[in-house]
C-alpha cells in the first residue's frame, strides 16, 4: 500500500522519481526500491516525503481506520 501510494501522489503533484531521490539525497534504485516495497525509508525520510508531497504520514501508511476515527477524510487522492 505505502509504495502505491507514493507513487501516486508523486505523479499528482508533478514529481519525478529522480527528483524525489534527490530530494531525500538517496539514489534513484532506492527511491524505487520505495515505490516498488522492496525497501522503505526511515523515518527522517518518511516525514520528509509527507512534508513535499503535503500529505499525512499515517495516510502514506494505510492507516485509513485511525485518521476516520479522528474525522478525518481518507480520500486524499
Amino acid at each position: 500500500m505505502f509504495g502505491k501510494r507514493l507513487n501516486k501522489v508523486r505523479k499528482t503533484k508533478g514529481f519525478t522519481a529522480q527528483y524525489m531521490a534527490d530530494y531525500l539525497s538517496v539514489t534513484l534504485r532506492t527511491y524505487r526500491n520505495y515505490e516498488s516495497e522492496s525497501s522503505y525509508p526511515d523515518f527522517d525520510k518518511l516525514v520528509r516525503i509527507a512534508d513535499l508531497l503535503d500529505i499525512s504520514t499515517d495516510w502514506l501508511l494505510g492507516r485509513d481506520d485511525y485518521l476516520k476515527s479522528l474525522g478525518v477524510s481518507v480520500d486524499v487522492y
